[in-house]
């Protein structure tokens, strides 16, 4: 689980900021966020957020950055403040400085290097699902959150059995997801399936797509992109076939 999960966030992280570099800035955002959602997605959460200004916000298990500079970029009108992104993967939470120049710390979410109530609103993107201890990333969570601060979760929930075939994920069930947040301290307002929001618009789908032709041909002999692209389809069966599906929940801290 461990060295499949080095290949996603950390080999393929790197190559991916070589892509960016390549390619120009314009794919940075759509080719940060792989994995970690789509513009619709990110604008629920983000609405959920509730940010004003001066809100300290954190991204816990930030990968490349996207989901962070896209929020920045986009709910700039009503909102600017401190950020930090947290991502144990040291060549992503560097990568994502070079890329879009926000505070980056290479650590685990279960052991955030942040004072206790320290942070307004959070948002963790593909986290819980890759992690065996969720009460622990959970209970940290919490702690570094104000009481009544906002959390917003990106979570690919187990529906079906065939959900154990992708050995790098830990997928919880709807049922164990919400004991986990009870149990560490959030209360639930709302929750949605991803695939009742809109698509990625075009230009957003031909630049992710411009990134990964541009992986494709250049690391097509590297046994981590066979590795990597092997977990990518194997999680795409999972979602067409919905034995896991991609849910979204808005949180408070009690």
């Amino acid at each position: 689980m461990q060295e499949a999960l080095e290949v996603e966030f950390d080999t393929v992280a790197a190559w991916t900021e070589e892509a960016v570099a390549e390619l120009g800035a314009d794919v940075a955002i759509p080719a940060a966020c792989r994995g970690s959602g789509r513009p619709a997605d990110l604008a629920w959460l983000a609405d959920g957020l509730e940010l004003s200004d001066g809100d300290r916000f954190l991204d816990a298990g930030a990968g490349l950055g996207g989901p962070t500079a896209w929020l920045v970029t986009e709910y700039s009108w009503r909102w600017r403040g401190p950020v930090v992104l947290a991502e144990p993967m040291v060549h992503a939470a560097t990568a994502s400085v070079r890329l879009f120049g926000h505070p980056a710390v290479a650590a685990w979410t279960e052991e955030l290097p942040l004072a206790d109530a320290s942070v307004d609103a959070a948002w963790a993107l593909g986290v819980l699902d890759t992690v065996p201890d969720k009460r622990a990333v959970l209970t940290e969570l919490h702690r570094v959150l104000r009481p009544g601060g906002r959390l917003g979760l990106l979570v690919l929930v187990a529906r079906g059995e065939r959900a154990a075939e992708l050995e790098s994920n830990s997928f919880p069930t709807d049922v164990d997801l919400h004991r986990d947040l009870a149990a560490t301290g959030f209360r639930v307002h709302d929750r949605v399936e991803a695939s009742t929001l809109p698509d990625a618009p075009p230009a957003w789908t031909r630049r992710a797509d411009a990134v990964e032709s541009f992986l494709a041909d250049r690391h097509a002999d590297d046994p981590a992109w066979h590795q990597a692209q092997e977990q990518t389809a194997v999680l795409g069966g999972l979602l067409d076939s919905r034995d896991v599906v991609i849910v979204l929940l808005r949180c408070e801290a009690q």
